[in-house]
């Protein structure tokens, strides 16, 4: 994987931080998100990815948050080092 390359939040090995760039998605799923701190220029972490397409547990803000490997696409985020 590329620093500085742009990609879904699904493909972010676990205990690699990201930098979120934006959301593909309606305004129902930017608001969800939102709610949770998962908003353009928030750190996040991910702690754990199942497999089989399974949910993507991340860490935003000190909270951890499982999102649906469907929904973790649509976060595009940047690696962090």
């Amino acid at each position: 994987m590329f620093f500085n390359s742009i990609v879904g939040l699904d493909t972010i090995p676990p205990g690699r931080k990201a930098r979120v760039v934006r959301i593909e998605g309606g305004r129902g799923l930017i608001g969800r998100l939102a709610r949770l701190g998962i908003v353009p220029g928030a750190e996040v972490e991910v702690i754990s990815r199942a497999p089989v397409g399974g949910p993507v547990l991340i860490e935003v803000d000190g909270a951890r948050v499982a999102l649906g490997r469907g929904v973790a696409r649509k976060v595009v985020v940047t690696p962090l080092a």
